[in-house]
């Protein structure tokens, strides 16, 4: 499978998500990302590092857990696209715009829509607007 991973997805692999549903789908797409791969926008590296900050700042993680988590991302084939950022500037505008999202999760639909990808995301707006896009959101039955 083809798939674009978002930052809520890919964190819910640190800290599991309470409702039982959304566990098991986190679980299903690790394994799918452990099997496939996953394709990733160059600022999902910088909302998965802020991500950690935040924990560690609240004390929901140490510096060593985060390490500890970034070595075992660093073990997936999770590739950047390769697509220059301002070549696409007016795109992301345009998605943002129709399915009013920020710029930065326009850049994750954006970029599903591209590679005909399956979305793994946990973020129920940009559910919605892959959705309203045609692009399939993982999870999703067919």
């Amino acid at each position: 499978m083809n798939i674009v991973l978002d930052a809520s997805m890919v964190l819910a692999w640190l800290l599991v998500r309470a409702d039982r549903t959304e566990a098991a789908l986190a679980q299903r797409a690790f394994s799918e990302v452990s099997a496939t791969g996953a394709q990733v926008p160059a600022l999902w590296f910088a909302e998965v590092a802020n991500t950690l900050l935040v924990f560690e700042r609240a004390k929901r993680l140490t510096e060593q857990e985060s390490a500890n988590y970034l070595a075992d991302l660093a073990l997936l084939a999770i590739t950047q696209d390769d697509l220059p950022p301002a070549l696409r500037q007016t795109h992301l505008l345009d998605l943002g715009r129709l399915h009013k999202l920020s710029a930065y999760d326009a850049t994750y639909l954006e970029l599903a829509m591209r590679r005909a990808a399956t979305l793994a995301t946990f973020d129920r707006k940009l559910a919605a607007a892959a959705r309203a896009a045609g692009v399939r959101v993982f999870g999703d039955t067919v």
